[in-house]
């Protein structure tokens, strides 16, 4: 119990030690490192995903999966504009970190065109898989981000980082409903 009680007030001491929810550098440099390390990777991230969507879109077989990829296409440059506020207000160059991840997952979007008949639905599905697969990813990561943002007490990062994952959450939720609303029923009767 005692040990309980030391880990809980080291924990409640730390989370005093910025008060006011500064955004300056954090007593941690190597973990404010590693944090705007991981912001890099995600900005990478996301300047690139605005050129595959333009390919999933023109991609796409149904309108409303094309309208879905142009607006996840805008919603992701507002993502990078964030990104871009979140280094400023961390004192930070705004500077891409090449994201393994992402590039991966665009790569398989990439055979996923590649290995589907144009104007399908079975295309159209697994468009969908691809894009869903990279939202969780965003989902994931700026989930995390946010946290640590919190842990280190830059509250309006953290804020800004809550905005741009409940987007993510919206545009996973309406890629469910496009699916499951027509294309995955037409695809598997192709």
């Amino acid at each position: 119990m005692a040990m309980s009680q030391t880990a809980s007030t080291k924990v409640a001491s730390q989370k005093k030690a910025k008060p006011g929810g500064k955004t300056g550098k954090m007593e941690n440099p190597e973990f404010h490192s590693f944090f705007t390390d991981e912001l890099k990777d995600i900005y990478w991230a996301e300047k690139h995903l605005v050129q595959a969507l333009s390919k999933m879109k023109k991609a796409s077989t149904s309108p409303e999966l094309a309208k879905a990829f142009e607006k996840h296409s805008e919603e992701t440059k507002m993502h990078i504009d964030t990104l871009e506020q979140v280094f400023e207000l961390l004192g930070e160059k705004a500077v891409a970190k090449k994201c393994e991840a992402m590039e991966g997952l665009m790569a398989e979007a990439e055979s996923i065109i590649e290995d589907t008949a144009s104007g399908s639905m079975i295309r159209d599905a697994g468009l969908i898989l691809a894009a869903q697969k990279v939202e969780h990813y965003e989902i994931a990561t700026y989930g995390t981000l946010k946290t640590f943002a919190e842990n280190m007490g830059h509250t309006e990062v953290a804020n800004m980082l809550e905005q741009t994952l409940e987007n993510e959450k919206a545009t996973d939720v309406a890629l469910t409903v496009i699916a499951e609303s027509f294309i995955n029923d037409e695809a598997s009767q192709e």
